[in-house]
């Protein structure tokens, strides 16, 4: 059983790890989006690639408040900061019960 508990808590590792590279790329995503960037830059093209189809569900549903703002990367992050605080968390705590 110490071998699934251990998988468990590498799996979990591994995915917390994700979340907060996701939450880097989400944030260079939002500050570029401040200015005028190349479109055809592929630093660019790979941040708008990976975010976009997260962000966009997101922007579809939300109003247009405080003069057109998006608010749609804050979304994103608290999502984010959720999962890596309840269920990663959780994950851990299973497998180092077991």
């Amino acid at each position: 059983m110490f071998v699934f508990a251990n998988l468990l808590i590498a799996v979990a590792r591994i995915l917390d790890i994700l979340l907060t590279l996701y939450t880097w790329i989400i944030i260079a995503q939002a500050v570029i989006s401040w200015v005028r960037p190349d479109p055809y830059n592929p630093i660019v093209r790979f941040l708008a690639g990976v975010t976009e189809p997260v962000l966009r569900p997101i922007r579809r549903r939300l109003p247009v408040f405080f003069g057109g703002f998006d608010f749609s990367p804050l979304i994103v992050l608290l999502a984010i900061i959720f999962l890596q605080e309840f269920f990663i968390k959780t994950l851990i705590q299973i497998g180092m019960r077991m």
